[in-house]
């Protein structure tokens, strides 16, 4: 049971897990500046160790079987940032354009509907609905943050290589810890099994996401195909939320450079269609059920991780909030919080036949 009814102090043992609560939020958010970056290079270890177990069960040299792990992560993230910072460049170059274009679509719209309905709401509708100010200010702040993500990757990787260092030993300190039996070994290796198994997937279909949506948006004509692509690629991690708001800049731009409805349509229809082919069919079938969250966890997560790290920590909210849940799952007085996260409720138990 979640609280046991026969204790007399349960009031005061849920205060005091409410205060434990507390403290741990305020502690988060506090130390967003070594939690966020230690939380990314965790997800680069996890998602490396393979490749370092594999050189070192081929009798590479640890320090070998660490570093080419990191300089792989190092030349991928490096292989990203020189394919996108000249799209960057250009896209500060053209916002004032993109924005002054919108302006002029939008006044003649607001023109037209005038007409329609002899309504004045073209002031209303430029100031409080479409506010290209807000929009420029939204996209300059969005390029400062991802200066703001370049400049602590030296920190990433440098804590990444010291987990990698740390990775073949843990399980022996955590036993000699904790006193735990060659099972309890068993179920830490189960717990990160399980979120190498997420974090793999995950990887792979946002990297499909991104080759296809970036593919669709050069097809389509749209100016900065590699970012829409890379932004399809980072918004993949969250799940719903993540496609809708990567979906908006391709349809903006569909709407600033042709300015027709069925070229809009038709860019909403890929966006869709990709993100359904993957995100309802594929995702799910590779994953099962057990790694899924509802959507009102989704959100909620979004919110919380944001609040406490900024747009890096919503972008990270729902693999924070998985390797959450598979923990709870593989702990039995806390498995309950694992069900309520899940997206469905676990199937029923089998009712023993009367005659037994």
């Amino acid at each position: 049971m979640i609280l046991d009814r026969t204790d007399q102090n349960t009031g005061a043992k849920f205060l005091f897990s409410l205060a434990c609560v507390v403290v741990i939020v305020y502690g988060l958010r506090f130390a967003a500046p070594i939690l966020l970056p230690s939380a990314l290079a965790l997800f680069l270890a996890v998602l490396s160790l393979p490749m370092m177990i594999w050189l070192r069960n081929h009798h590479v040299p640890k320090t070998s079987a660490i570093l080419i792990p990191v300089l792989v992560n190092v030349a991928v993230v490096g292989l990203l940032i020189t394919i996108a910072s000249s799209s960057v460049t250009e896209l500060q170059r053209q916002l004032p354009t993109y924005l002054n274009t919108l302006t002029q679509l939008q006044a003649s719209w607001v023109e037209a509907l005038e007409t329609r309905t002899d309504v004045v709401i073209g002031d209303y509708l430029t100031t409080e609905l479409v506010d290209p100010g807000a929009i420029l200010a939204f996209a300059r702040d969005a390029l400062g943050r991802i200066a703001q993500l370049l400049s602590m990757t030296f920190l990433v990787f440098l804590i990444m290589a010291f987990m990698l260092s740390e990775a073949t030993v843990f399980p022996d300190k955590f036993q000699y810890i904790t006193g735990s039996s060659p099972t309890d070994e068993s179920r830490l290796v189960k717990v990160i099994g399980e979120i190498q198994t997420y974090l793999g997937i995950k990887t792979v279909i946002s990297l499909a996401t991104g080759l296809l949506l970036g593919a669709w948006s050069w097809v389509m004509g749209l100016d900065f195909p590699v970012l829409l692509g890379l932004a399809a690629f980072l918004l993949n991690y969250v799940p719903t939320v993540g496609s809708i708001i990567a979906g908006i800049p391709a349809v903006l731009l569909s709407v600033i450079l042709v300015g027709t409805v069925g070229h809009a349509l038709l860019v909403t229809l890929g966006y869709v269609t990709v993100n359904t082919l993957f995100g309802n069919i594929i995702e799910p079938n590779l994953m099962g059920r057990r790694l899924g969250l509802s959507t009102l966890v989704v959100i909620l997560s979004l919110l919380f991780w944001g609040w406490a790290w900024g747009p890096l920590g919503a972008l990270l909210s729902v693999p924070l909030t998985v390797i959450v849940k598979i923990w709870l799952e593989n702990t039995t007085d806390l498995r309950w919080v694992a069900i309520l996260l899940d997206k469905s409720a676990p199937p029923a138990p089998a009712v023993a036949d009367a005659g037994n």
